[in-house]
């Protein structure tokens, strides 16, 4: 081939290899589609929605057709459900194992693009003691059917887990598994190592504020910015406390051995309303909570423990379940309103990618700088971090920038500065962007005193920094 044509054939290849790795770009963002209902829209109308959004995968509680046939030829990735009560029948004969993959995965497969199996949802914290036991036969049964099917690569088995398996989870490096389930969950855990399925786990920063219902507790569990927390095992400062819950988790398998198995957010969400008596439901704090989570995942800076990656998701829920029990809180964790319209808008359309501003939001530079930046001279100027600031302040920076209606999507993947990805170079971008757009002062450029202005021009290769005159 002719040095012109291999150049020219390389072009294509990378312009194409970027536009798949754009397409896929946020594939670790999910969604629960939950049917404990009675006034849901059809799965066909339901499926375009997904579509109009930059939601990758959904989450079935169970293994409904017509839904997973709405899905087919869309590339949008789908979790079935065992229900529990099919579990002793799975763990009891393989042939039921079998005729189980057969009628809800086979039947839809590869046109629908079935990738995780889960057996049961939160039955090792059930306290079912006829129930665990079975659990790991039934999953073992599953994943011989898919095998023997040739998908025990492509479709993975799990189990959907509460935080209760863990008996210590603050600070975040002692997160321990519970010694209550000990060698049933050790299994468990087993089974996931030798099959490389996930550990999948509900955290909900939301029930954590409940139970410590004060302010600053609120800005850590929605990613406003606040003091952070010190890791007394570790000395690392967390800013929020997804990353916290999701860590503690990491630490537990650490611990005991499985450090390879990775980690998947079945469920997350907060209510945008309540009872009168409950404690933190409202459509502010909802917003805030599912559009800086979703931005935070965005940002491909991971958590602490596992940096750079962004964990899958899925956030709950699609819909309001009407008919669920409980307090009013359960009925209200829907992104979405049976109309097809937003609850509220998280940030979810791909016509707007970047979350809107979170409710009153603790600033992120004083009204009145104690000590103001001095102004360096030049005709542009543009707000960087100082040096030698941590990781965990930049990240909340990063977040807060990003969730004040600024443009993110250039340090997104596939965009001009999406490289180095580092917090600190997401972070002075979106730092600047935001202090060009709040008035350019010296007290735009605080940032809780991490940052300060230079007339240096930081742009760099295709990645250009706005700036403006003082």
């Amino acid at each position: 081939m002719a040095p012109q044509k291999l150049s020219s054939f390389f072009l294509i290849f990378l312009v194409l290899l970027q536009s798949l790795s754009s397409a896929d770009s946020q594939a670790f963002i999910g969604v629960n589609y939950g049917q404990v209902a009675d006034n849901l829209p059809p799965p066909a109308e339901t499926v375009k929605l997904i579509q109009s959004t930059s939601i990758q995968k959904v989450r079935l509680y169970g293994a409904d057709p017509a839904i997973i046939k709405a899905l087919a030829n869309t590339g949008i990735g789908i979790v079935i459900g065992a229900s529990n009560g099919d579990i002793p029948a799975l763990a009891a004969d393989p042939n039921f194992a079998g005729q189980w993959v057969n009628n809800n995965i086979l039947a839809y497969y590869p046109a629908s693009k079935i990738i995780v199996v889960n057996v049961g949802n939160e039955v090792v914290t059930s306290g079912d003691q006829n129930l665990i036991p079975q659990l790991l036969p039934a999953m073992q049964n599953v994943q011989n059917a898919l095998n023997a099917a040739s998908l025990g690569g492509r479709i993975k088995v799990s189990t959907v887990h509460a935080m209760s398996i863990l008996s210590q989870s603050d600070p975040p490096s002692s997160g321990l598994f519970s010694p209550v389930f000990g060698d049933s969950l050790k299994a468990l855990l087993q089974f996931h190592k030798e099959n490389g399925s996930p550990l999948m786990i509900n955290p909900y920063p939301f029930f954590a504020y409940q139970s410590d219902p004060r302010p600053e507790t609120l800005a850590f569990c929605l990613f406003q910015p606040n003091a952070g927390r010190v890791d007394s095992g570790n000395g690392i400062k967390y800013m929020n406390m997804f990353d916290a819950q999701v860590d503690a988790v990491r630490s537990a398998l650490n611990a005991w051995g499985f450090k390879e198995i990775q980690i998947v957010v079945a469920e997350t969400g907060w209510p945008y309303k309540g009872d009168p008596n409950e404690v933190g439901p409202s459509m502010d704090n909802a917003k805030a909570y599912n559009g800086n989570l979703i931005n935070h995942l965005r940002s491909m800076v991971g958590t602490p423990l596992m940096p750079g990656i962004s964990v899958d998701t899925y956030i709950f829920a699609l819909y309001d379940e009407d008919l669920k029990p409980g307090p009013g809180s359960e009925r209200s964790f829907g992104l979405f309103k049976p109309d097809l319209s937003t609850t509220y808008d998280a940030g979810l359309s791909k016509k707007s990618q970047t979350p809107t501003a979170p409710v009153t939001p603790a600033p992120a530079t004083p009204t009145t700088p104690v000590t103001p930046a001095p102004k360096p001279t030049g005709s542009a100027t543009w707000c960087l971090p100082k040096p030698g600031i941590p990781d965990s302040e930049l990240q909340s920076n990063l977040d807060y920038a990003c969730s004040m209606g600024i443009d993110c999507s250039p340090i997104q993947e596939g965009g001009p500065c999406f490289e180095p990805i580092t917090v600190a170079s997401h972070a002075a971008y979106a730092m600047n962007v935001l202090y060009q757009t709040a008035g350019r002062n010296p007290w735009n450029c605080d940032f809780s005193q991490t940052a300060s202005l230079t007339s240096t021009n930081p742009s760099y290769n295709g990645c250009t920094y706005p700036g403006g005159n003082l």
